[in-house]
């Protein structure tokens, strides 16, 4: 495996990481552990970016000339990456009203 098919596979690996993280996050803070949501958060971001950076990868490839047509993986990656970011969206909102239950 080699080329954009690796790149897809380290974003969609990295970014199931930061989703799962952002999931752990909403649970501690539902158990109203908010230094360790924050933390969850903290590592789903650092997966997040490597996935990211994957990404990125295969934009600039891509900016330089050398395209390869569209790969239903790479589709995919893509779609994950944006889930991730989503999941992260709505953790940080779900944080933020746990806090507020309890103060």
């Amino acid at each position: 495996m080699e080329g954009s098919e690796l790149a897809a596979f380290q974003i969609i690996s990295a970014v199931g990481t930061a989703r799962s993280c952002y999931i752990e996050a909403i649970q501690k803070a539902k158990q109203g552990n908010f230094s360790e949501a924050e933390k969850m958060i903290g590592t789903g971001d650092d997966a997040f970016n490597e996935g990211h950076a994957a990404h990125t990868g295969l934009l600039q490839e891509e900016a330089s000339g050398s395209e390869k047509g569209i790969n239903l993986l790479i589709v995919h990656a893509e779609d994950q990456l944006m889930s991730a970011e989503g999941f992260k969206i709505i953790a940080l909102e779900f944080i933020d009203v746990y806090k507020k239950l309890v103060h």
